[in-house]
């Protein structure tokens, strides 16, 4: 993204990241698709709606940019530009609703939000204007059938994750720091390579606080009416900002190849009189990819082949293969991944060599973010242990649920309780007494988020 745009907190992207985010955000689509329908709602609320929910709005009411004039004239009702859709989104559900058999009602849509930020501003991390918020606002006839869809929900950012190869940790929110209006909130973070966590999807259990605000009911099988339960659950930018940390390093992006704009880039290696021949023998390559349906570029530009290497290996290319003279006489090709695994493959083999590097290349910078994870997750039973593992990771532990230790934890160890009920196959939770307290407690998160 290119930060230079001249609002606070607003930013630019750039063609090659936009592409970056494109795929990414395919990928959600068609996991969403499944079993959701996508839609688009207006960006402008009316006061008059945006004001109907109490405690939602308390949660945003110093975050709303709001529009008072259109044009030279003062507007009737002022606008808010959505920090998040429920009060756009609601009064429509409220039409269109009648009957259990409408039930259950899924939708979503990809959007742009806004959000009077104060505090410091970084890209695809904290923005006012946050670009690509994917938020899902579902309908159903019980609070179980919700809870239900709240596990699903879970379930299918686990799974989108697990696609970009960055290892996640839910847990449940405490009750002062869930989505305002919910019953209860489930999050997922990350543990970044400074040790910080960083938020990058959240499930909300709503109950049937907005169907009672916004009159939303339908007529179940005995013919009473009854008020919905809902359910809403939101990704953003942030997962992009989680694939370019977790995963890059010094020399630039490292990209899994289902998100990279570019997989593979040939290099041509020109020496001496034969650089028809190599040109010639790289875009048979890059046909052969091509039609193999990887996405391939073929570098011609009159570069040393070093400067190519650094130009491609800044944006995340997967693999780069390099084909010159001796290449040609062998019939083989150089493939090196973007990690320095280096390969030397036949050529007439060349399709199904890539498919096999490219998957092992997957697997291998997944299982590095995993360990980089475990590695930063330390069990601690004093405050003074909690304080040393937050300082490049994250503290998992006993917590009696309270408000007030919960303070405690913060002062003593300038961290956070994310939360607890921990999601994570790479942690062991137990039952044991209170850091604070001594009361019994529950395995809990505490670090230090973004």
């Amino acid at each position: 993204m290119d930060v230079r745009y001249p609002v606070k907190g607003l930013y630019v992207w750039f063609p090659h990241g936009f592409a970056i985010r494109k795929r990414v955000y395919q990928i959600l689509r068609d996991l969403m698709d499944r079993d959701h329908q996508e839609t688009l709602f207006p960006l402008l609320v009316p006061e008059s709606e945006f004001m109907k929910e109490a405690a939602h709005i308390k949660g945003f009411e110093n975050e709303v940019y709001w529009v008072t004039r259109g044009g030279g004239n003062e507007l009737e009702v002022p606008l808010a530009l959505r920090p998040t859709s429920e009060t756009a989104i609601y009064p429509m559900y409220a039409l269109w609703i009648r009957s259990h058999a409408d039930l259950p009602l899924k939708l979503y849509q990809v959007v742009n939000t806004f959000r009077y930020e104060t505090k410091h501003t970084r890209p695809l991390i904290r923005l006012r204007e946050i670009t690509s918020f994917k938020e899902a606002h579902t309908v159903h006839a019980t609070w179980e059938e919700a809870e239900r869809q709240v596990e699903e929900a879970v379930e299918l950012y686990r799974t989108f994750y697990e696609r970009l190869c960055v290892p996640v940790i839910g847990s449940r929110r405490p009750e002062w720091d869930k989505f305002p209006g919910a019953d209860y909130s489930i999050a997922v973070d990350t543990i970044m390579p400074d040790g910080r966590t960083l938020q990058i999807g959240t499930v909300h259990l709503l109950g049937d606080h907005f169907s009672r605000t916004y009159n939303i009911t339908f007529e179940d099988v005995h013919g009473e009416q009854q008020y919905a339960y809902q359910t809403c659950y939101g990704i953003s930018e942030r997962s992009i900002a989680a694939v370019v940390s977790v995963h890059g390093d010094d020399r630039g992006l490292v990209l899994p190849p289902e998100i990279a704009p570019i997989q593979i880039v040939i290099v041509p290696i020109i020496v001496g009189k034969r650089r028809d021949e190599v040109l010639s023998a790289a875009a048979d390559l890059e046909d052969k990819l091509c039609s193999a349906g990887f996405a391939v570029k073929l570098d011609r530009r009159e570069m040393r082949p070093g400067a190519k290497y650094y130009y491609w290996e800044m944006r995340g290319v997967p693999l780069r293969l390099e084909i010159g003279p001796r290449d040609i006489d062998a019939n083989t090709v150089v493939a090196v991944t973007r990690i320095g695994e280096r390969h030397t493959i036949d050529r007439r083999g060349a399709v199904e060599a890539v498919f096999t590097i490219l998957s092992r290349f997957r697997e291998q910078i997944r299982a590095r973010a995993v360990q980089n994870m475990v590695d930063r997750i330390r069990h601690a039973e004093t405050l003074d242990e909690a304080a040393e593992a937050v300082k490049d990771g994250v503290a998992v532990v006993h917590w009696c649920g309270s408000q007030e230790c919960a303070s405690a934890v913060e002062e003593a160890v300038d961290a956070s309780i994310l939360g607890s009920d921990i999601r994570s196959e790479h942690i062991e939770t137990s039952i044991g007494p209170c850091i604070v307290c001594g009361g019994t407690g529950k395995s809990a998160l505490v670090a230090r988020p973004y």
